[in-house]
């Protein structure tokens, strides 16, 4: 089977390019090809189509992968596959520019996936008309290798408190207002509270910045590559998610799996991941946040409590093995 994957053109520590990348190395053990492509309004998705002849289009974003697929008149003679992210599901759907292409992309799926089992059931209890072309996908991590030590890059001593929250700077995930929460936590061993991930929008970035500048016991760690981000998760006390909304945080899933703890809004994309009291917390509002954040920072037993590695989690070959499933039933199933 011959699988042309495409993605939004964003930086690589995306969780879009994460997820092409584990189907590109999952796929072909299954004797598939596969061929990625990172696509904007100005990609020539007919092009790549013409050389690859696809048997799937596999689209991973509704709206910024879709946008480019529904102006592209040879790709669309392909069976289509698409992936529904948290901004899909949570922002697009709700935007007037955003809505018609994301429903339109939608109409047009041969299979319709989603990564949250929350997600799914939430889907399956509504009355979209794609209801019965959507699928649960098993979510997976593949942990990578490469070395990133926080703690050696801050100078932090062995026993001093680092909580991270590894994400991009952008609105939806809520950066600078987990930094500007964080000035009411009051504790009597306050911890380092380090930032890490691109920056996908440069004016909210400016005023992330200027923020972090005037704040002790804070800092940016700058992009750390997807294939270090379990050693850097490895040296916190504490994953942070302060996102507005998530698909799937692939950040948490690999922290469940090394077995640290996590401190997370309580939306479907972390709730799906983190058991509230047993691998971390979940939040609904800065005084939750700052509660919690306080019994970790004071309570080494419960630190302990919630840090069991699952290695078991979240394996990729059970995800690579349903993809296939799903690929094959399009292709009995679905005329292009």
């Amino acid at each position: 089977m011959r699988v042309l994957i495409v993605t939004p053109r964003q930086p690589g520590a995306t969780g879009n390019h994460v997820t092409a990348d584990r189907h590109r190395t999952g796929l072909p053990g299954h004797g598939h090809l596969v061929h990625v492509v990172e696509a904007d309004d100005d990609t020539d998705l007919d092009g790549e189509s013409a050389l690859f002849r696809p048997d799937v289009v596999h689209l991973l974003h509704a709206y910024r992968s879709g946008k480019p697929w529904l102006s592209s008149p040879l790709t669309r003679t392909f069976p289509m596959v698409v992936t529904l992210t948290g901004t899909d599901i949570h922002q697009g759907l709700d935007d007037s520019v955003q809505a018609p292409v994301i429903e339109e992309v939608l109409a047009a799926a041969c299979a319709v996936l989603t990564q949250n089992p929350l997600t799914f059931e939430a889907l399956k209890r509504s009355e979209a008309p794609f209801i019965p072309r959507l699928h649960y996908l098993p979510p997976a991590v593949v942990l990578g290798t490469e070395l990133f030590s926080p703690r050696t890059i801050l100078g932090l001593p062995p026993d001093a408190l680092l909580f991270l929250h590894p994400s991009g700077i952008r609105p939806v995930k809520a950066n600078l207002e987990l930094l500007l929460a964080f000035d009411a936590l009051e504790t009597v061993r306050p911890p380092t509270l380090a930032f890490c991930g691109p920056v996908l929008d440069a004016s909210y970035a400016q005023r992330f910045f200027s923020a972090l500048k005037s704040r002790p016991r804070t800092a940016y760690l700058g992009v750390v590559p997807p294939a270090a981000i379990a050693s850097a998760l490895r040296e916190a006390d504490a994953i942070l998610n302060h996102s507005h909304s998530e698909g799937m945080s692939t950040v948490l899933m690999e922290a469940a799996v090394l077995g640290r703890p996590a401190l997370a809004r309580d939306i479907p994309g972390n709730a799906a991941v983190v058991r509230d009291g047993e691998n971390g917390f979940l939040y609904r509002s800065d005084g939750e946040l700052l509660e919690k954040a306080r019994l970790l920072c004071e309570d080494p037993q419960l630190r302990r409590r919630l840090s069991h590695p699952r290695p078991d989690l979240y394996r990729p070959e059970t995800e690579t093995a349903e993809l296939e499933s799903i690929y094959n039933d399009v292709l009995r199933h679905c005329l292009p």
